[in-house]
């Protein structure tokens, strides 16, 4: 089995028999990989991590050719995010940028500008004091750098630039011109102000993103938009995601 060095972020472990984990990464080096963790769980200092979720690690990974599940045989903790930690929001915030992830990327396809991309917006989750528009610019980023973004810049049917108020098709997966209308009588609404946003963010990295106003208004419009595209086009909503609308309504 070939051997190599991989930074990784913790998305997700679930316990292995009795001494085992079994866990999702994402890596600079290999993308999304599955790997065991042998006997971590009976012998936690032979590892220099406990390999909770959404923390970055070093990690030595034996890639096997004739099985999509690899050894990691080393694995210590770079950061843990423990700011993220002491607030149940952040950790809602947080998991859900994991969830998305794990559910959009596929498994061992490498792209560096998404680890990048993760990775700055957990530490920006640990400091910034706005963490919801964090995972807003993050949600929005990681469909464009990805392929499944939205398409906003034209008539998605037609293709024609839309000069007058559009409609946002979820099943179409973008703006319809008035004239074309009749292809998802269930299009919504939507603001240009929102459209303009999105296509902000998409174009401008993270650090530039963070100087972006929203106003209220915009900021619902964006939630309710990204949620329900996710949501339509992953077939499911994120478990994460509905933590945070119970949260929400809680606080």
């Amino acid at each position: 089995m070939p051997i190599h060095h991989a930074e990784a972020i913790v998305l997700n472990k679930r316990d292995f028999r009795e001494t085992s984990l079994i866990a999702n990464f994402y890596t600079r080096e290999f993308g999304k990989v599955s790997v065991i963790l042998k006997g971590i769980r009976e012998e936690p200092a032979k590892f220099a991590s406990s390999v909770e979720p959404f923390s970055f690690n070093d990690i030595i990974l034996y890639k096997k050719t004739n099985s999509s599940l690899h050894l990691v045989s080393q694995c210590d903790l770079k950061e843990n995010f423990n700011a993220i930690r002491q607030d149940i929001l952040r950790v809602g915030l947080a998991s859900c940028l994991c969830e998305l992830l794990d559910s959009v990327m596929p498994q061992e396809e490498k792209n560096e500008e998404i680890f990048d991309l993760a990775l700055a917006s957990l530490r920006q989750l640990e400091v910034n004091t706005n963490p919801h528009k964090i995972a807003t610019i993050f949600k929005i980023k990681i469909l464009s750098l990805s392929g499944f973004k939205p398409h906003l810049d034209s008539c998605v049917s037609c293709g024609q630039k839309i000069n007058s108020q559009a409609k946002f098709s979820l099943s179409l997966g973008g703006l319809l011109c008035q004239k074309c209308l009749s292809k998802d009588y269930s299009a919504r609404t939507i603001f240009r102000g929102t459209v303009a946003t999105i296509m902000h963010i998409e174009k401008n990295d993270l650090e530039n993103n963070l100087n972006l106003g929203m106003n209220p208004q915009i900021k619902r419009e964006l939630e309710s938009v990204l949620n329900s595209f996710l949501r339509f086009h992953l077939e499911k909503e994120l478990k994460s995601q509905k933590v945070l609308n119970k949260l929400a309504v809680a606080i």
